[in-house]
């Protein structure tokens, strides 16, 4: 569906992004991941046609990229804008008329969205009056209304409270039940865990990391222990075996070197204090991430991602 291929793409002697290759195959949830400034905008504007890139290609449906494959992308992008002196309503069917629906069809839809984010009674308000997070929604809505097999959304979750953003996740969900493909990027990696099948993790416009979350999350979680421990923590930080603790309140999540056996570290609590829960944890993506970004010799601020 999406193919990009050794992509390079420069500014002012600045390479945002260096030699980008992933491919989206059609179908699920795809998270194009990694802090600001990682390249990700910059690679999603190079897919729409936006910019172009300097070096590489890039094919959407096995097409290069002309007008045509883009009446197939559904688009909501970073940096939000609207008509604000427009009615709700008015707007998505002016828009959608630009998609080439039919305005009765849009009217129709629109309506359709509206009820289903909950913003039905809105419909002939004018955007201004809105919230910014309800002005989002709406912008969500016009992404979708031509009924796009690909939807890239560029930092969905950006201004929206807990309430809206699960309403936004289920309905992701929805899309991927209904077989379309959708690309996420954010730099939020917590609220897209439970979102997407494979992935994609870029730092300064280079790939670190790409492929089925499940088999990321199961490699890298293989040394890592979620234990309940009554004592001492620092007894445990001592242990030569143990890399890190992450404090969770009543528990901790242990990271191990390479090929200790958990149940050593077991026998050690147990024998400095209580252990009231004791299982194989699991390595959450943010952790993961900036594990592999240092490996590879980077430097990142853990407040980024």
């Amino acid at each position: 569906m999406l193919a990009i291929e050794n992509v390079i793409k420069r500014y002012d002697g600045h390479t945002a992004v260096d030699d980008l290759s992933l491919t989206i195959e059609p179908g699920g949830v795809f998270g194009l991941l990694g802090p600001n400034g990682a390249g990700k905008t910059t690679t999603i504007r190079m897919v729409m046609n936006i910019l172009e890139p300097d070096e590489g290609s890039i094919r959407l449906f096995d097409e290069p990229i002309n007008e045509k494959v883009k009446e197939k992308i559904g688009y909501l992008p970073e940096e939000r804008g609207m008509y604000r002196k427009m009615k709700v309503l008015d707007q998505l069917i002016f828009l959608g008329e630009i998609k080439g629906i039919s305005s009765s069809v849009a009217e129709q839809r629109a309506k359709e969205w509206l009820e289903r984010v909950e913003l039905g009674d809105w419909a002939d308000k004018t955007v201004e009056t809105l919230s910014k997070g309800m002005q989002q929604k709406v912008q969500f809505i016009s992404t979708v209304l031509h009924d796009p097999q690909l939807v890239i959304l560029d930092e969905p979750f950006s201004g929206l409270d807990p309430i809206n953003t699960q309403i936004l996740k289920d309905i992701i969900i929805e899309m991927k039940d209904e077989g379309r493909t959708v690309v996420l990027s954010t730099h939020l990696m917590d609220q897209v865990e439970k979102l997407c099948q494979r992935i994609c993790l870029i730092d300064k416009g280079k790939k670190v990391l790409e492929g089925k979350l499940a088999d990321i999350k199961m490699e890298f979680s293989k040394n890592v222990i979620s234990i309940r421990f009554e004592g001492d923590r620092k007894i445990l930080e001592n242990h030569p075996r143990v890399e890190k603790i992450a404090d969770f309140g009543q528990e901790l999540s242990v990271t191990l070197s390479e090929g200790t056996d958990p149940n050593e570290i077991l026998r050690y609590a147990l024998d400095n204090g209580r252990v009231d829960r004791f299982e194989l944890g699991e390595m959450s993506l943010h952790d993961i991430f900036i594990t592999q970004v240092r490996e590879k010799g980077g430097v990142i601020d853990e407040k980024d991602v």
